[in-house]
């Protein structure tokens, strides 16, 4: 049966703002221990661009006695800034393997998140342009793609160069369901892993094929939002918040429906099993940025979360109906 972990962010800057501007080390211990011993996941999947966070993140989890997936997330650098920063994370995974075992994440998406592959000098442009039908359609577009590709191709080689060099432990990277990645290099073959309408045929079939590299075969990443239809927009769920108001707002009226997680949540679980990964981490545990509020219906910004609990404006939070599930799932495992 597949192994069901959990994503925690430690905060990342995207677009201007933290994934997490508050972060209390007891807070983050608490949910820690929620995810080892209520949630009864056996690994958590711990990201952020802050290496102090991550560490002290990571110190946490494996005191509980979780499998720590440590998964620094650069955003906006170029490759020769992104490669030391991630070669200087795996030094630091590498004194944390001594507690407990470690699994080094060399990344996430940096064709899309990164500079110097993908069109476009912020992340946002570039999700923007990949969003975007009419870029395939466009000959200028697709070569640009290709050569930043081709680009890739090489960088992959120095990043686990860099990272063996200090790390003795397995490593990966969570790649994007577009990127072609060598997997000779790794360990571990890993995939963010979001079905959606446009991809939902293929989906299945698509991941099964990484088995091909004989190496075992994770979801770095699968879930959806809390709301009526939020399965079919999959990786893009987030994409309902209107980021540039002030406040940011809900950009239109949209139906809360968290019975939408639980059965995305048993559908592909479902799939994984039947084409054997290895494991798979839900995304996230928690949305911090994004605070439930009931009677606000177009600031409730937690309809674009993929947190397993909801987040109010004072850091607290309440489980969802997918908490429960996924601790059911857990124990019967």
């Amino acid at each position: 049966m597949v192994s069901i972990g959990v994503n925690y962010d430690t905060g990342f800057v995207y677009g201007g703002r933290n994934t997490r501007r508050r972060f209390d080390i007891d807070a983050v211990r608490n949910d820690l221990s929620v995810i080892a011993e209520q949630l009864h996941a056996p690994a958590v999947r711990i990201s952020g661009d802050d290496p102090d966070r991550l560490t002290a993140a990571a110190e946490a989890a494996l005191a509980v006695g979780l499998e720590v997936w440590f998964s620094p997330m650069p955003v906006d650098l170029e490759p020769t800034e992104f490669v030391p920063y991630l070669a200087d994370c795996a030094a630091r995974a590498e004194v944390l393997r001594q507690n407990g075992e470690v699994v080094m994440v060399l990344g996430c998406e940096l064709t899309l998140f990164c500079k110097g592959f993908v069109p476009g000098e912020t992340s946002q442009e570039r999700i923007a342009l990949m969003s975007d039908p009419a870029t395939w359609t466009d000959p200028v577009k697709v070569a640009g793609f290709q050569a930043g590709l081709t680009r890739w191709t090489t960088v992959q080689a120095d990043l686990a160069a860099a990272a063996r060099k200090v790390f003795g432990g397995r490593i990966t990277y969570a790649a994007g369901l577009w990127e072609d990645v060598n997997w000779d290099l790794f360990d571990i073959v890993a995939v963010d892993a979001y079905r959606d309408a446009q991809n939902a045929a293929t989906f299945t079939d698509e991941l099964a094929s990484r088995h091909k590299w004989g190496k075992p075969v994770v979801a770095t990443e699968f879930g959806c939002c809390t709301y009526r239809g939020a399965a079919d927009r999959g990786g893009l769920g987030w994409a309902i918040v209107d980021a540039k108001s002030d406040p940011p707002t809900l950009d239109g009226p949209y139906e809360r429906r968290e019975e939408e997680q639980v059965e995305y949540l048993m559908d592909l679980v479902e799939e994984f099993e039947r084409i054997n990964l290895a494991a798979a981490f839900w995304f996230s545990f928690a949305g911090f940025e994004l605070p439930h509020r009931p009677g606000d219906p177009r600031h409730d910004l937690d309809l674009a979360a993929y947190g397993l609990v909801a987040v109010d404006d004072d850091g607290n939070w309440t489980p969802k109906q997918v908490f429960g599930k996924l601790a059911e799932l857990n124990t019967d495992r």
